[in-house]
């Protein structure tokens, strides 16, 4: 009986290395399809600009291009008058950027409307193609990616942490951020409401940490010596190979914080970290803190360790791009003055 089941198992496994195949091969598929629609687009937009800028073609000629595209091919969709403009839209924002050009194939053609429509520049652009394409972000999700302004939090997290994140590439997978408006908690919640309310809510938290990180638990034990402690989560990120502490502080960021995180790294990299694996990393998500004294306390830290703080609602845009002009202003004049 131990032999069939074994057996059994082992058939299993076959019957899913051949899904595997299966949905690679869709997958593929679907990338190829996309890649070759992008293109149409590509080249019916670069055709419409360049009869638009010779002052060939206006509203009313795009107009009757689409009834007669409409007209001879009966059912086909995708073609109305305001999409056409799409695509001319689209050849006029990457015909000078070939790299962003070439990004924007391996995304649906929705993602690369809702980038078009809410970006500015080509820096943020990069961004949120490379974004789409790392996490296969649904249109809903990366609009809500926009909305909590992730390109200028990343930007603001990698300019107040170069310094640390260059002496440890493990914590670039981190931000200094990170915004939670869906656990719809009350300004007055307790960290064990946080906790509970992140693994409730674990498929947004992920999308908002990362779809590189897998959950791994809650409340997780380790145990050293005689004593059991409990981190409040624990992920592993697939891209780092590496272990993801999480602590959660309902209240601004004390640096004895600091030394209750770094010794459950010590622990889950002396007990719990396989051979292959790289060494844990640390985050600690805080109501509010004071980037001086962040810095002062991560200074002499051996520990790949970050900071972060997490608000509840969407971020003020206004503020938050102000701050990054400040910080890169700021950063301009360092440089001039070293040279």
């Amino acid at each position: 009986m131990d032999l069939i089941n074994l057996d059994k198992n082992k058939l299993n496994k076959n019957f899913e290395e051949i899904i595997k195949i299966i949905e690679n091969s869709r997958g593929n598929a679907f990338k190829a399809v996309n890649r070759e629609l992008i293109n149409m687009y590509w080249e019916i937009g670069k055709f419409v600009s360049d009869k638009v800028s010779k002052n060939e073609w206006g509203k009313s000629i795009v107009k009757e291009l689409s009834e007669f595209i409409q007209h001879q091919n009966k059912g086909i969709k995708g073609f109305s008058p305001s999409n056409i403009w799409r695509m001319k839209q689209f050849y006029d924002t990457y015909c000078k950027n070939e790299k962003l050009a070439t990004l924007s194939r391996e995304i649906s053609w929705s993602n690369n409307i809702l980038i078009m429509a809410r970006t500015k520049s080509d820096e943020s652009r990069e961004i949120y193609l490379n974004l789409c394409i790392k996490n296969r972000y649904s249109a809903r999700e990366l609009d809500r990616q926009i909305d909590s302004m992730i390109f200028e939090r990343t930007m603001l997290s990698n300019k107040k942490n170069e310094l640390f994140i260059s002496k440890n590439t493990g914590l670039s997978c981190l931000r200094d951020n990170y915004v939670l408006e869906f656990l719809d908690l009350p300004g007055d919640h307790k960290e064990k409401d946080l906790r509970k309310s992140i693994v409730s809510n674990i498929k947004n938290f992920i999308l908002e940490f990362g779809k590189d990180f897998a959950f791994v638990g809650e409340e997780y034990r380790i145990q050293v010596g005689n004593t059991d402690f409990f981190i409040d989560l624990l992920f592993y990120n697939r891209e780092l190979a590496c272990l993801v502490a999480v602590e959660l502080k309902t209240e601004k960021f004390k640096p004895e914080h600091l030394g209750q995180l770094n010794f459950y790294l010590e622990a889950l990299d002396q007990d719990i970290k396989k051979e292959n694996e790289n060494p844990s990393v640390g985050l600690i998500l805080c109501t509010d803190k004071d980037d001086t004294v962040v810095k002062y306390a991560l200074n002499r830290n051996l520990s790949p360790t970050l900071i972060a703080d997490y608000q509840l609602c969407l971020p003020n845009k206004e503020v938050l791009e102000n701050k990054l002009r400040e910080i890169t202003e700021s950063t301009e004049i360092k440089d001039n003055n070293e040279v």
